[in-house]
């Protein structure tokens, strides 16, 4: 599993740039660079939610993948050892990106 780090402070799921979901989709089915991408599993915090929707934060994260041209996607699973989704002040997915996307040559 990749380390994740996540620079997405208003998801849900983030608590201290690490992912509390335990799972994340990575989509971009087309994608040719890394702002096709996104983080299918973002959820905006809303002001009255709690600090993390679920499950305890963690650095090591299953990352399932739609960006077929990716070099780290095998099989629908990401394979990179580090990972970064950015999308600070993000209030919906597509304003995320898997920035460790590398299209695959």
């Amino acid at each position: 599993m990749p380390s994740l780090v996540c620079s997405v402070q208003n998801c849900v799921y983030n608590n201290a740039m690490y992912c509390s979901k335990g799972d994340i989709m990575v989509g971009g089915e087309g994608a040719q660079k890394c702002q096709d991408t996104c983080c299918e599993s973002f959820q905006e915090r809303k002001a009255d939610s709690a600090k993390s929707s679920m499950g305890t934060p963690s650095q090591q994260i299953q990352v399932d993948c739609k960006a077929h041209n990716c070099t780290y996607n095998q099989e629908c699973v990401c394979h990179a050892d580090k990972i970064t989704i950015a999308g600070a002040g993000a209030c919906q997915c597509r304003e995320t990106e898997c920035v460790t996307f590398e299209e695959a040559r």
